[in-house]
């Protein structure tokens, strides 16, 4: 049985996926430790997961933090923000944590917007194997990503990726990681490249944890990925839906569901008004996830229902369109759902995610300023009535229900778990 230390950080998109390998692993009889904010402490362990802290230790947005979410959010400086006020200042204190944690582990394993991972296994030598969650992650020349700020950013791949590459580099260079870096050269740690970026990955091994109709490997990934498929997360135990929410359901037609995940929800501002008003326009039925009561809506119409949350695989089957935020958990559950998608990027990587959906000719992206009741009910209209859609949802639901990411994702990492103890086999047996 091997001990895995599983380092991540992160709203419910990134927390979700590694409790799902987690439980993969567990379940072939290693002891799968997650290593994140304790936050997630009891979720994690009501899992039947075993779980230990690690800072920063962000806490579920209060009023007075409202100011810090908006700025995290913002589509063109949030990321900026993010990893150089938030991340990379608690480095030493992450790196502190885990360095504690990783005593007596075969492996580790780490995320993208968990720096202080690579720092540990550049510093201790051990196993590591490094993940990514979504495309945007490798920023390649040939899958140029979409940043919220830029849509027009991939249209640059007519230029050649000679070209794309020169303006990726000119991107990148605008984020320095300078407290990263000061401490990496105190920790004696010889330079490989911004953590942001080419700095994330290990040498050896990269999970890339989306499937490949999602997006397909290009030439300038590091050559040492592997892609698994999407782990898949709804609950260790099936969670069930509230009594209200199924009649609902059964009441009538198939609803279109409005859903921000667990980060955009927090920025919300006018996304629910607006799409009741299209409902409205439509007479459609709908189902409103508003995710915290800061978004609670007056009374409404027979038509509409509110939840606070719903577990997706068994709501989203049940829409006729799901409209969301675009971060690649909901993106990926949406697409499992095998319905049509309306994706409303905030900030991140979920504009880059809404263009891999629309791609697939399973969904109409508009962006957040452009997110008014007449033109989600336009675009929302051609979803419901245009057939390509819904038989591209279903073709692509398919395809992803052939996949196991979570046990894809085990099987590379059981592998590089017997080559290490194939090097100390070696080691004992020449007398090292």
């Amino acid at each position: 049985m091997a001990k895995i230390i599983i380092s991540t950080f992160g709203s419910f998109g990134d927390i979700h996926p590694y409790m799902s390998l987690a439980m993969e692993l567990q379940s072939r009889g290693h002891n799968p430790v997650l290593a994140t904010m304790d936050y997630y402490r009891e979720k994690i362990q009501d899992a039947g997961l075993s779980f230990v802290p690690v800072r920063p230790n962000v806490q579920e947005p209060k009023a007075q933090e409202q100011e810090m979410i908006e700025k995290i959010m913002d589509p063109k400086a949030g990321p900026k923000f993010l990893m150089e006020e938030v991340i990379f200042p608690g480095v030493r204190e992450s790196y502190a944590d885990l360095l504690e944690v990783v005593k007596g582990a075969d492996l580790l394993i780490t995320h993208p917007a968990a720096p202080a991972g690579s720092l540990v296994g550049r510093k201790t030598g051990m196993p590591w194997i490094s993940t990514v969650l979504a495309p945007l992650s490798f920023y390649s020349a040939y899958d140029l990503p979409v940043p919220p700020f830029w849509q027009w950013m991939s249209k640059l791949k007519l230029l050649g990726p000679r070209f794309s590459k020169l303006f990726l580099d000119t991107m990148k260079s605008q984020y320095k990681a300078k407290s990263f870096m000061t401490f990496r050269e105190e920790l004696g740690i010889a330079e490989f490249g911004n953590p942001m970026f080419e700095g994330q990955h290990s040498p050896t091994c990269v999970l890339a944890l989306f499937s490949k109709v999602f997006a397909q490997p290009q030439p300038d990934w590091p050559k040492q990925t592997h892609v698994t498929g999407f782990c898949f997360y709804d609950g260790r135990h099936e969670r069930q839906m509230s009594r209200e929410l199924n009649a609902f359901l059964d009441a009538g037609a198939p609803p279109i569901v409005f859903t921000l995940g667990s980060s955009a929800v927090w920025v919300a501002r006018d996304f629910f008004q607006e799409s009741i008003e299209a409902i409205k326009r439509l007479g459609q039925r709908a189902i409103l996830l508003i995710g915290d009561e800061r978004n609670k809506l007056p009374s409404l119409p027979a038509n509409i229902f509110i939840a606070d949350y719903a577990p997706y695989q068994k709501l989203l089957p049940r829409a006729s369109a799901v409209v969301h935020h675009g971060g690649v958990g909901t993106t990926s559950q949406a697409l499992l759902s095998g319905v049509p998608t309306l994706i409303v990027p905030f900030a991140f990587d979920q504009s880059d995610n809404a263009d891999h959906a629309r791609r697939l000719g399973t969904s109409i992206t508009i962006y957040r300023q452009k997110y008014k009741a007449a033109t989600i009910a336009r675009d929302l209209n051609r979803l419901l009535t245009e057939k390509s859609f819904v038989e591209n949802a279903r073709r692509v639901s398919e395809s992803l229900k052939q996949e196991n990411g979570p046990v894809t994702a085990a099987d590379f990492i059981e592998q590089q778990l017997a080559g290490k103890r194939n090097i100390e086999e070696f080691a004992y047996a020449s007398g090292d």
